[in-house]
């Protein structure tokens, strides 16, 4: 492995605006072989988890960033002016995990799904760039199409929707969260 390998990739990741994919540092580092790129991020990361550091890098949104350390929340977000992120309320995790499970889907799909209307949660999800819409829908009226976006991997610190439970876990989780004697 090039010995400034890391370096660089260090440097690429603290540039970055987005999560960078191990496919993006690949081009940008012509000629290094993948398998190399790829050891040199997971030894990269491993010195930043091991290390008293008050960041690390993780992985979401299909790539990886640096981001500060949970533990350091608090003062970075005093520092930063930033109020403590808002928690979903049920009803946008509910209407979330109805778009992420069964998009693209519009709102009268999703508003079947959960037996009420969401058309304020869906607003409200728009505004927090958790979803976005992808077009309009063949049918009356043309309604609007809805998918998660990018965003909702960071939330949730996936790489991929392929990361979420399927309704076996989950029925499994469920099962397991039970009292015995319910």
């Amino acid at each position: 492995m090039n010995s400034r390998l890391k370096e660089t990739i260090e440097a690429l990741i603290f540039v970055s605006q987005d999560p960078l994919s191990l496919e993006r540092m690949q081009v940008l580092l012509e000629g290094v072989p993948g398998e190399d790129i790829r050891a040199a991020v997971d030894e990269l990361a491993g010195d930043y988890s091991a290390g008293d550091r008050g960041i690390h890098i993780v992985r979401g949104g299909g790539g990886y960033l640096f981001a500060t350390k949970p533990a350091f929340d608090r003062d970075v977000r005093r520092l930063l002016q930033i109020e403590r992120k808002n928690k979903l309320t049920s009803a946008s995790l509910e209407t979330l995990a109805a778009i992420a499970y069964h998009q693209p889907v519009t709102q009268s799909e999703i508003s079947a799904i959960r037996g009420v209307d969401s058309t304020y949660t869906l607003k409200t999800l728009l505004e927090k760039k958790l979803i976005k819409i992808v077009g309009r829908k063949k049918a009356p009226g043309n309604p609007l199409v809805y998918r998660t976006s990018e965003q909702f991997l960071l939330y949730l610190g996936l790489n991929s929707l392929d990361e979420l439970p399927s309704e076996e876990e989950m029925s499994r989780i469920l099962q397991e969260e039970k009292p015995a004697d319910a």
